[in-house]
């Protein structure tokens, strides 16, 4: 099948790997999920990447927001303080996990000084990267590959980079201690590993069945697998030889906006005049405009079949990490810093 053939064929068989009812989801269901996470992917972001610029720009990731923030400055923000976290410095070799279309790695190559590989298994992401690389005139510090996160040290071979990061992309894997477990392996000794991970903080309780919907609704609007909770994370980075040096759920912060608001598409709420628009395409009108418009472009077949379908994935999600953030369940920036050990 060429490759044209296989992106249409993920993204239109997508769905299939959930049932939609988090009760009649099974073991063998998500087992599915978990052997196959790389079509799970592949699926969704062939489908969602264009969606995800139109209304999130070029940085797939949330942030928190102080009042007044512009959506575009809050997301530098909550890169650059990454960064700082991390303790980069100019001239470092880094790796980022799952860079999307190389946003956040643009904004770090500029402001760290630093030398960025950008991994991704999206081939569609990766094209797209490079073309926002080359246009920024950053080729030179920032290059890009396909490749399985899962295979990091196949790829580059052991102690490679000063510092690996990976900004809400990680939730992905199969298992929290098999990318983390490649993640150490690629790092040098001494070298830093920070996250923003997607988990379940300590307030979700699976046996409460709107938690499990909450989490079911996630999973299926953002092609993740299995969501997992903060407790895991953790024990996954021990469990394979880190050294957790900091941890802290970013959304525990005390902010008067909530990290979710873009999501709620209420556009009173919008904290600036030209954020408007990004809220708008996430409330009822913006999402039947949009959903309208895609449905026009598939039938004429410029959108691959199925477009549509995970559109209304992104949907399911919208409405489940609103649900989630507000009960405080779900949490998009569940930082940890971590070394390998010297």
């Amino acid at each position: 099948m060429s490759l044209d053939g296989r992106v249409i064929e993920r993204i239109k068989n997508y769905t299939n790997f959930w049932e939609k009812d988090s009760t009649k989801d099974t073991d063998a269901e998500r087992d599915n999920r978990l052997t196959n996470y790389s079509d799970v992917i592949n699926g969704y972001y062939d489908g969602a990447t264009e969606l995800y610029e139109y209304g999130w720009s070029q940085s797939f990731h949330f942030s928190r927001f102080y009042k007044g923030e512009a959506f575009a400055q809050s997301l530098a923000r909550h890169e650059h303080y990454l960064a700082a976290q991390m303790k980069l410095k100019p001239g470092m070799l880094v790796l980022d996990v799952g860079c999307g279309v190389g946003g956040p790695a643009r904004e770090l190559v500029r402001f760290a000084d630093v030398r960025i590989i950008g991994l991704n298994n999206n081939d569609f992401q990766i094209a797209r990267a490079r073309k926002y690389t080359k246009r920024a005139g950053l080729e030179d510090r920032l290059t890009f590959q396909v490749g399985d996160f899962m295979k990091l040290s196949e790829i580059f071979g052991e102690a490679k980079f000063d510092a690996v990061y990976a900004i809400e992309a990680t939730v992905h894997a199969p298992s929290f201690e098999g990318v983390y477990g490649e993640i150490l392996k690629v790092l040098k000794p001494g070298g830093t590993f920070g996250v923003y991970e997607w988990v379940m903080t300590p307030q979700w309780n699976p046996s409460i069945p709107y938690h499990k919907e909450i989490a079911h609704g996630i999973e299926i609007g953002d092609g993740i697998p299995e969501m997992r909770s903060a407790t895991a994370c953790l024990e996954a980075l021990k469990a394979v030889g880190f050294d957790i040096k900091h941890h802290e759920d970013l959304a525990e912060r005390p902010d008067e906006v909530p990290w979710y608001y873009p999501l709620e598409g209420d556009i009173l709420k919008a904290q600036t005049v030209w954020d408007y628009f990004t809220v708008w395409r996430m409330s009822w009108s913006g999402k039947i405009v949009t959903q309208g418009a895609v449905k026009l472009l598939e039938w004429v077949g410029i959108a691959p079949k199925g477009t549509y379908n995970v559109g209304e994935a992104l949907k399911i999600a919208a409405g489940a990490l609103v649900a989630g953030g507000k009960l405080k369940i779900f949490t998009p920036m569940f930082l940890v810093i971590s070394n390998r050990p010297a």
